[in-house]
């Protein structure tokens, strides 16, 4: 998803590698921070894939920046990859919120909602943190106040976002 965010943001215009580390870290939240460590190889490997162009500009200070912008094949990359987005890119909600992020990037509302008919799809299915051998269960089938708080928070937002989908899709 980190790749993803990359060409996101950058599809959207040139970026500092500091600037382009402080959008990701908005989009992502503290629950999954963006270090130098990982940004800056995700970034290398876009560049050497031909997806990003990296250009030297004189820094405010002494140092040098790098400035990053999205190549044609980047952007092509992008598309293809929301446009596929599927299994965890649909059923991990952080790695879904990146998609979701940049989906009006695809010129296509077709393309556009099967991503949203693949979410759809997913929220439909039966789910629960906890089961009783295969059997999910509901929040009335809890007796840990905090367990059943996380049921009714997840269904709650499961059901807000599924009315949200079948409004767009309308």
């Amino acid at each position: 998803m980190l790749e993803l965010a990359i060409l996101g943001f950058l599809a959207e215009g040139p970026l500092h590698g500091y600037q382009l580390r402080h959008r990701i870290a908005h989009l992502s939240g503290h629950a999954r921070p963006v270090s130098d460590g990982s940004l800056y190889p995700a970034i290398n490997r876009l560049v050497s894939a031909g997806l990003l162009d990296r250009r030297t500009e004189p820094g405010a200070s002494a140092a040098q920046r790098h400035t990053l912008s999205l190549t044609d094949a980047g952007h092509c990359e992008l598309l293809r990859r929301l446009r596929e987005a599927n299994g965890l890119d649909i059923s991990d909600s952080t790695r879904y919120f990146t998609v979701l992020s940049f989906l009006s990037h695809l010129p296509e509302t077709a393309d556009q909602h099967a991503v949203l008919r693949r979410r759809l799809e997913f929220l439909e299915q039966p789910a629960s943190f906890f089961h009783d051998g295969d059997r999910p269960l509901g929040a009335d089938d809890i007796d840990d106040p905090y367990r059943r708080g996380m049921l009714i928070i997840a269904r709650a937002t499961s059901r807000t976002e599924r009315s949200w989908i079948r409004e767009v899709l309308a």
